[in-house]
């Protein structure tokens, strides 16, 4: 067999929806890897922003990622994933209160979707057939203590931007009408992929992203060669393909779990604090964010290289996805923000 077939094998004919492309077997695209590996470490960083070409994986990453990370404990019935039968919303007609193991929810958010497919709206069909005032949730009480994924995300309206403002924001999403009066937590780490030809992001909501990364389509025959061969081999036999990267995705689950046990350990330094306000005053960065990212990201990454403290070197390593698009344009400085923010690194932090 070539590496080009294609042909199923009987054990992947046999079986039901075929795995999702290993995380680990991107082949490249390292900031946006990394970005979302600290956002698994830390969901308090505040979700990824990949902009970039088409066919570049990022969806991929995002569905790889999800089926990665370990399985959160939820009540089998609850329509929030809530950890705890106490802490099923009032309003949820739990069927099932036992507490297993579920997928990490990973919920898309179609372009054109209506606001009440997103909030919840008043169940139609109860209110016809019983007469009551029932809530069908939405999307975002499927994707709390998950990730919410947005294709095209500057493409989309501006009455559902505002909507997210206000959810992520709080982290809990409010539903007024129909004479409702709903709320449920609506936690989730926000992932938006686009292609900056095709529009920019509101300011708003592109601040609300707490890193980005920028993929690009690879410019050397070896790696091009190298995407092709696994995503044929992947899909000739996903199952063997996914078995063969198993131990990879093993290691990079154990590196995620104990990031986040230490993360709680890591030191923070007062010369970290100042470098990190430095160097959003030299990037002439608005508020506070940026710093609090900023640190947030770097302690993530001690976290996952089992370093005590943070350092400069993980300021200097994160520093562009946390920095880079919350830039001020300048007419005079024709620079990209990755560049800008590396001079920035390279006079703050020598």
């Amino acid at each position: 067999m070539t590496a080009l077939h294609r042909s199923k094998s009987p054990a992947q004919a046999a079986t039901g929806p075929k795995p999702p492309f290993p995380f680990t077997a991107i082949v490249g695209q390292d900031d946006m890897r990394l970005a979302m590996v600290l956002t698994a470490i830390d969901p308090m960083i505040g979700g990824v922003l990949v902009f970039g070409d088409r066919g570049t994986g990022k969806s991929t990453a995002v569905r790889g990622l999800a089926a990665l990370l370990p399985p959160i404990r939820a009540v089998a019935s609850c329509p929030v994933n809530s950890a705890d039968p106490s802490q099923c919303p009032p309003w949820a007609d739990i069927s099932d209160a036992t507490v297993i193991d579920k997928p990490t929810p990973v919920v898309d958010l179609p372009l054109g979707v209506s606001e009440d497919r997103v909030t919840g709206a008043l169940d139609v069909e109860r209110a016809i057939a019983a007469g009551v005032k029932a809530f069908e949730p939405g999307l975002l009480a499927r994707a709390n203590r998950g990730y919410l994924y947005i294709d095209e995300v500057n493409l989309l309206e501006d009455h559902i931007v505002d909507l997210l403002l206000d959810v992520a924001q709080s982290g809990e999403n409010v539903v007024e009408r129909d004479g409702l009066s709903i709320r449920h937590p609506a936690r989730f780490v926000l992932v938006g992929s686009g292609n900056p030809e095709e529009g920019d992001l509101r300011p708003q909501l592109l601040d609300r992203f707490g890193l980005s990364a920028e993929v690009r389509s690879p410019r050397d025959i070896a790696t091009r060669v190298e995407v092709v061969l696994r995503r044929e081999a992947y899909e000739a036999d996903p199952i063997a393909f996914a078995a063969t990267w198993a131990p990879e995705e093993a290691r990079l689950r154990t590196t995620i779990l104990n990031a986040r046990a230490a993360l709680p350990k890591i030191q923070t330094p007062r010369a970290a604090l100042e470098d990190c306000a430095a160097l959003c005053i030299a990037l002439g960065s608005d508020g506070v964010r940026g710093e609090l990212t900023l640190l947030r990201a770097a302690r993530a990454l001690a976290a996952s290289e089992a370093a005590p403290s943070v350092t400069r070197d993980h300021l200097r390593r994160v520093a562009a996805m946390a920095l880079g698009h919350r830039l001020r344009r300048d007419p005079l400085d024709e620079a990209g923000a990755a560049d800008r923010v590396a001079r920035a690194v390279a006079e703050t932090l020598a």
